[in-house]
Protein backbone atom coordinates (compact mmCIF):
# COMPACT_ATOMS: atom_id res chain seq x y z
CA UNK A 1 0.00 0.00 0.00
CA UNK A 2 2.89 2.30 0.81
CA UNK A 3 4.30 1.79 -2.71
CA UNK A 4 0.96 2.80 -4.25
CA UNK A 5 0.82 5.97 -2.16
CA UNK A 6 4.41 6.89 -3.14
CA UNK A 7 3.52 6.35 -6.81
CA UNK A 8 0.42 8.60 -6.53
CA UNK A 9 2.42 11.18 -4.58
CA UNK A 10 5.08 11.29 -7.31
CA UNK A 11 2.66 11.06 -10.26
CA UNK A 12 0.62 14.03 -9.03
CA UNK A 13 3.61 16.01 -7.80
CA UNK A 14 2.04 16.43 -4.37
CA UNK A 15 5.34 17.63 -2.85
CA UNK A 16 6.17 19.93 -5.77
CA UNK A 17 5.87 23.69 -6.01
CA UNK A 18 3.45 24.86 -8.73
CA UNK A 19 6.28 26.01 -11.03
CA UNK A 20 7.97 22.58 -10.71
CA UNK A 21 4.95 20.55 -11.86
CA UNK A 22 5.48 18.73 -15.12
CA UNK A 23 3.07 18.60 -18.04
CA UNK A 24 2.15 15.02 -17.11
CA UNK A 25 1.50 15.92 -13.47
CA UNK A 26 -0.75 18.86 -14.38
CA UNK A 27 -2.55 16.70 -16.95
CA UNK A 28 -3.15 13.92 -14.40
CA UNK A 29 -4.37 16.47 -11.87
CA UNK A 30 -6.72 17.91 -14.49
CA UNK A 31 -8.13 14.49 -15.35
CA UNK A 32 -8.73 13.64 -11.70
CA UNK A 33 -10.32 17.03 -11.00
CA UNK A 34 -12.51 16.64 -14.10
CA UNK A 35 -13.93 13.35 -12.86
CA UNK A 36 -14.17 14.64 -9.29
CA UNK A 37 -16.13 17.66 -10.58
CA UNK A 38 -18.50 15.36 -12.48
CA UNK A 39 -19.16 13.40 -9.29
CA UNK A 40 -19.64 16.66 -7.36
CA UNK A 41 -22.16 17.98 -9.87
CA UNK A 42 -24.05 14.67 -9.75
CA UNK A 43 -24.14 14.95 -5.94
CA UNK A 44 -25.10 18.59 -6.11
CA UNK A 45 -27.75 20.51 -7.97
CA UNK A 46 -27.32 19.89 -11.69
CA UNK A 47 -29.69 22.75 -12.46
CA UNK A 48 -27.14 25.24 -11.11
CA UNK A 49 -25.15 24.86 -14.30
CA UNK A 50 -28.14 25.90 -16.42
CA UNK A 51 -29.39 28.72 -14.20
CA UNK A 52 -28.10 32.24 -14.45
CA UNK A 53 -29.10 33.71 -11.10
CA UNK A 54 -26.48 35.54 -9.07
CA UNK A 55 -26.58 32.67 -6.58
CA UNK A 56 -25.70 30.11 -9.25
CA UNK A 57 -23.16 32.34 -10.99
CA UNK A 58 -21.26 32.89 -7.74
CA UNK A 59 -21.25 29.11 -7.17
CA UNK A 60 -19.91 28.41 -10.66
CA UNK A 61 -17.13 31.00 -10.36
CA UNK A 62 -16.07 29.83 -6.90
CA UNK A 63 -16.13 26.11 -7.70
CA UNK A 64 -14.10 26.76 -10.86
CA UNK A 65 -11.59 28.85 -8.95
CA UNK A 66 -11.25 26.33 -6.13
CA UNK A 67 -10.81 23.34 -8.43
CA UNK A 68 -8.31 25.23 -10.62
CA UNK A 69 -6.06 25.51 -7.57
CA UNK A 70 -5.93 21.69 -7.38
CA UNK A 71 -4.92 21.48 -11.03
CA UNK A 72 -2.27 24.21 -11.08
CA UNK A 73 -0.80 23.23 -7.71
CA UNK A 74 -1.38 26.55 -5.97
CA UNK A 75 -3.34 24.72 -3.27
CA UNK A 76 -2.92 21.32 -1.61
CA UNK A 77 -4.45 18.82 -4.03
CA UNK A 78 -6.73 16.69 -1.84
CA UNK A 79 -7.69 19.54 0.51
CA UNK A 80 -8.63 21.68 -2.47
CA UNK A 81 -10.77 18.95 -4.04
CA UNK A 82 -12.41 18.47 -0.63
CA UNK A 83 -13.08 22.22 -0.46
CA UNK A 84 -14.77 21.97 -3.87
CA UNK A 85 -16.96 19.17 -2.56
CA UNK A 86 -17.81 21.28 0.49
CA UNK A 87 -18.87 24.14 -1.82
CA UNK A 88 -21.11 21.78 -3.80
CA UNK A 89 -22.73 20.48 -0.62
CA UNK A 90 -23.19 24.04 0.68
CA UNK A 91 -24.84 25.02 -2.61
CA UNK A 92 -27.13 22.00 -2.34
CA UNK A 93 -28.00 22.87 1.27
CA UNK A 94 -28.78 26.47 0.35
CA UNK A 95 -30.94 25.31 -2.57
CA UNK A 96 -32.92 23.19 -0.11
CA UNK A 97 -33.23 26.15 2.30
CA UNK A 98 -34.47 28.37 -0.56
CA UNK A 99 -36.98 25.69 -1.56
CA UNK A 100 -38.33 25.51 2.00
CA UNK A 101 -38.37 29.29 2.57
CA UNK A 102 -39.03 31.14 -0.73
CA UNK A 103 -38.57 34.55 0.90
CA UNK A 104 -34.91 33.69 1.49
CA UNK A 105 -34.63 32.61 -2.13
CA UNK A 106 -35.68 36.06 -3.29
CA UNK A 107 -32.90 37.60 -1.18
CA UNK A 108 -30.26 35.42 -2.87
CA UNK A 109 -31.68 35.13 -6.37
CA UNK A 110 -33.73 38.29 -6.75
CA UNK A 111 -37.25 38.75 -8.00
CA UNK A 112 -38.70 39.48 -11.44
CA UNK A 113 -39.00 43.12 -12.48
CA UNK A 114 -41.94 44.20 -14.68
CA UNK A 115 -40.75 46.02 -17.81
CA UNK A 116 -43.95 46.11 -19.89
CA UNK A 117 -47.51 46.01 -18.59
CA UNK A 118 -50.50 45.97 -20.97
CA UNK A 119 -48.35 47.17 -23.87
CA UNK A 120 -46.86 50.14 -21.96
CA UNK A 121 -43.25 50.50 -20.86
CA UNK A 122 -42.75 50.45 -17.11
CA UNK A 123 -40.08 53.13 -16.91
CA UNK A 124 -39.33 52.64 -13.22
CA UNK A 125 -38.34 48.98 -13.73
CA UNK A 126 -36.49 49.74 -16.96
CA UNK A 127 -34.52 52.54 -15.32
CA UNK A 128 -33.69 50.43 -12.24
CA UNK A 129 -32.36 47.59 -14.43
CA UNK A 130 -30.76 49.91 -17.03
CA UNK A 131 -32.75 48.35 -19.88
CA UNK A 132 -33.37 50.68 -22.79
CA UNK A 133 -36.33 50.56 -25.16
CA UNK A 134 -33.97 49.30 -27.86
CA UNK A 135 -32.79 46.43 -25.63
CA UNK A 136 -36.35 45.48 -24.80
CA UNK A 137 -37.48 45.68 -28.43
CA UNK A 138 -34.56 43.47 -29.49
CA UNK A 139 -35.54 40.81 -26.96
CA UNK A 140 -39.18 41.13 -28.03
CA UNK A 141 -38.20 40.34 -31.61
CA UNK A 142 -35.78 37.55 -30.68
CA UNK A 143 -37.75 35.83 -27.92
CA UNK A 144 -41.41 36.48 -28.77
CA UNK A 145 -41.07 37.01 -32.55
CA UNK A 146 -43.14 40.19 -32.28
CA UNK A 147 -42.42 43.74 -33.43
CA UNK A 148 -44.97 45.65 -31.42
CA UNK A 149 -44.89 46.07 -27.65
CA UNK A 150 -48.64 46.70 -27.78
CA UNK A 151 -49.06 42.92 -28.21
CA UNK A 152 -47.33 42.29 -24.89
CA UNK A 153 -49.47 41.78 -21.82
CA UNK A 154 -46.43 41.56 -19.51
CA UNK A 155 -42.67 41.48 -19.93
CA UNK A 156 -40.46 40.74 -16.96
CA UNK A 157 -36.75 40.70 -16.35
CA UNK A 158 -36.38 37.36 -14.59
CA UNK A 159 -33.79 36.65 -11.87
CA UNK A 160 -31.85 34.64 -14.47
CA UNK A 161 -31.34 37.80 -16.54
CA UNK A 162 -33.69 36.62 -19.29
CA UNK A 163 -36.71 38.67 -20.32
CA UNK A 164 -39.96 36.74 -20.44
CA UNK A 165 -42.92 37.86 -22.52
CA UNK A 166 -46.58 37.04 -21.98
CA UNK A 167 -48.48 38.02 -25.10
CA UNK A 168 -52.04 39.31 -25.23
CA UNK A 169 -54.70 36.97 -26.55
CA UNK A 170 -55.31 37.70 -30.20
Amino acid sequence: MDAIWRFVYQALGLASEPHDLTFVQVTLRGIIVFFAALVMIRLGDRRSLTQKSAFDLVFIVIIGSVLARAINGSGPFFATVAAGLAMVLLHRLLAWVFYRWPALSMLAKGRPIVLVKDGAYQRKGMRAMLISELDLEEDLRLEAQKEDKEKVQTARLEPSGDISFILKEE
